[in-house]
């Protein structure tokens, strides 16, 4: 028995597989603790730990239930902020090396662009890079009380200014998750509010450099994105090929591997293993940024498979070479289908280290030997994969080999016909999930492509919005859960609702990976939509669900925000749209939430937050938010009443600018 999948075809897979996923986990873990649901739950001492309900309204050290949850609560966010901040620590490390050993950038348009809102200017473009690295690198390392200075050059000027009036403006965005676990600890900080405050700070800090900033440098090192149709799934996987199955989030890490898969060197060893060519297969956040650059870089990447929770469908079908990881949304469950299957793990991160995994750290100046050794065990790895998981029924295919023999004469023949029968490769180079996803999917959305798309700015969109063929726009981002109705099931159900509704979606994050196999993100998803969204997507040949790529890219969409609102002289919080994380996981997630919520966004959730047990909490995030930064939470677990609720929200918004 495994949880609902919004994917039938990825279901019936996982369903008859003789491993362990965590679809069938999740059937096993549905009884949930009530306290920590609620938040009120604190280890934080030895006197614990201390659970609150009516009865026992305190812990011993008298801390009650909004004082343990906001405790909980900011930790989470800080440690969600914590892991954006190093994924932009090391694209700002990458974009500075490679700009001091003067190696190509792809995009000197990105570049440009980027040093001209910062304000930098060089001799050259290297000059620039460098300059945009360091300044990157010394906003995050400014202490608490020094203000970021690049907030200002790339937040909406109307929202820096009412994070001004809150006192909400970040200092150094390490030392705010530091004060964050020093204010968190026992017996210091009591006030809910001014943790909440914090988690403000921390949320417009991972926005602007963890989100944005990431994804601007990627695009000067990586390339930029261009708007295209794919086909995703685990379709795209060629079992003739080396496969090569990345997760993670930091695209700039696999700069050197890029290249080096393109070269004759590996498409000649290639040959000589018997393969067509060693291909990357793109799973998690990484491999939606691939897609998204797919058009601006080399063939080596054959396409997106799925999203964090088909990892482990993906190993299955037999058809990966290696797994290269290099941070999170990389599942602790693969870890015993690779050693089931010998396949290989290499770790080039060590925040994602796998307990199976051999760990070759990423350095810049190692990045050919480290893609060296990535494809020397790929190689090895195909040449055995025939025999992969058969050394447990070994004996059992020996005895099967020689039945009958030992009762007769052995004639030589019949030993060498026993012999192979034994070593012979079970079940040949097929993928037992080549007619899994969708054949076309909508790639390369950015802030940049998408304004290109319209011709040169908004005014169309806004136009057509003016007019309500298109009421507003959903930001469906985020996570994939197995929780919330099953996988994908709440986010695909949501974004049918709303498209049904004339309301355009974007999405970023593992969203994407289930809206694009589902279909949402083809051309022939318009006939899903309302009359007035599906005669536009008809008249501009796109689909009602756009793919903004990886987790990363929910900042290229506060862009766009902030475009609109500019062209239309407002602030962000007036704009009709409404932002959904209908599945959200994780800590990152909740510090992407609080960014969204400082930029005042109305934020669904399709679960709630572990603060439900704080009254205060409660009151903070869904009624005076409102006052303070136009933002609010709207937690809903239903799919139609969401819907509902979202497309009042913009009806709402669309009444306050007068449409």
């Amino acid at each position: 028995m495994i949880c609902p999948d919004a994917d039938p075809v990825l279901a019936s897979f996982i369903e008859g597989l003789d491993v362990d996923t965590s679809h069938h986990r999740m059937v096993n873990q549905q009884n949930k603790c009530g306290y920590g649901l609620q938040g009120v739950c604190c280890r934080l001492c030895s006197n614990g730990p201390c659970r609150l309900s009516p009865a026992r309204p305190k812990g011993v050290c008298g801390a009650d239930a909004d004082t343990i949850a906001a405790r909980n609560f900011l930790r989470s966010v800080a440690a969600g902020s914590g892991c954006y901040i190093h994924v932009v620590e090391n694209a700002a490390k990458q974009l500075e090396k490679a700009a001091k050993e003067k190696a190509p950038l792809k995009s000197g348009a990105a570049l440009s662009r980027l040093a001209e809102a910062l304000q930098i200017t060089g001799r050259d473009d290297w000059e620039k890079a460098e300059k945009i690295a360091q300044a990157v690198k010394e906003d995050l390392y400014r202490p608490v009380d020094e203000k970021m200075e690049l907030v200002e050059k790339i937040g909406y000027p109307a929202r820096v200014e009412t994070w001004k009036k809150l006192g909400i403006l970040p200092g150094g965005a390490k030392d705010e998750i530091f004060n964050a676990v020093v204010k968190t600890s026992t017996n210091l900080n009591s006030d809910p509010v001014n943790m909440l405050m914090q988690c403000l700070r921390l949320g417009i800090s991972t926005g602007v450099y963890g989100l944005v900033l990431t994804n601007l440098i990627n695009d000067i090192l990586m390339g930029e994105g261009e708007i295209g149709f794919d086909p995703v799934g685990m379709n795209v996987i060629d079992p003739e090929c080396i496969n090569i199955m990345v997760t993670g989030h930091q695209h700039a890490l696999f700069s050197d591997l890029e290249a080096y898969l393109a070269s004759d060197e590996v498409r000649k060893m290639a040959e000589e293993a018997g393969a067509k060519a060693v291909k990357i297969v793109g799973c998690t956040c990484v491999g939606q940024d691939f897609q998204l650059r797919k058009a601006s870089g080399c063939d080596v990447f054959c396409g997106h498979a799925g999203n964090n929770y088909t990892s482990e469908a993906v190993l299955a079908t037999g058809c990966i070479d290696l797994v290269v990881s290099e941070f999170n949304c990389t599942l602790p469950g693969i870890e015993p289908i690779c050693d089931s299957l010998q396949i290989p793990q290499v770790c080039i991160d060590d925040v994602a280290k796998k307990a199976n995994a051999e760990y070759d750290p990423y350095q810049y100046e190692r990045r050919r030997e480290i893609s060296q050794n990535i494809v020397s065990k790929a190689l090895a790895s195909y040449r055995i994969r025939g025999t992969r998981g058969q050394g447990q029924d070994l004996l059992k295919r020996f005895s099967n080999a020689f039945s009958g023999l030992s009762s007769a004469r052995m004639e030589p023949s019949d030993l060498q016909n026993a012999l192979e029968s034994l070593i012979a490769p079970q079940g040949g180079r097929s993928n037992p999930m080549a007619q899994h996803g969708h054949m076309e999917a909508i790639t390369g959305v950015t802030e940049v492509t998408l304004k290109s798309f319209l011709g040169g700015n908004y005014s169309a969109l806004i136009n057509l919005i003016k007019e309500g063929k298109i009421k507003g726009i959903a930001g469906i981002v985020g996570c994939s859960n197995l929780r919330a109705k099953g996988h994908d099931v709440y986010t695909v159900e949501l974004a049918k609702e709303m498209i049904k509704r004339d309301i355009l979606v974007l999405s970023a994050g593992c969203t994407c990976g289930g809206l694009e196999n589902c279909g949402l993100m083809s051309r022939e998803a318009a006939e899903l939509a309302g009359p007035g969204l599906k005669e536009v997507c008809k008249a501009l040949g796109i689909p009602p669900v756009l793919n903004f790529g990886p987790c990363l890219a929910i900042g290229r969409m506060e862009l766009v925000a902030g475009d609109i609102a500019r062209e239309l002289g407002v602030d962000i919080p007036q704009l009709p749209v409404v932002i959904s994380a209908p599945q959200w996981l994780e800590e990152q997630a909740l510090a992407d939430g609080a960014f969204a919520l400082a930029l005042g966004f109305t934020l669904h959730l399709g679960l709630p937050p572990f603060v439900t047990g704080s009254p205060v909490i409660l009151d903070v995030l869904t009624k005076q938010m409102k006052d303070l930064t136009g933002g609010c939470l709207m937690v809903d677990t239903d799919v139609e009443s969401s819907a509902k609720a979202l497309e009042q929200v913009i009806i709402e918004k669309r009444k306050g600018l007068g449409l």
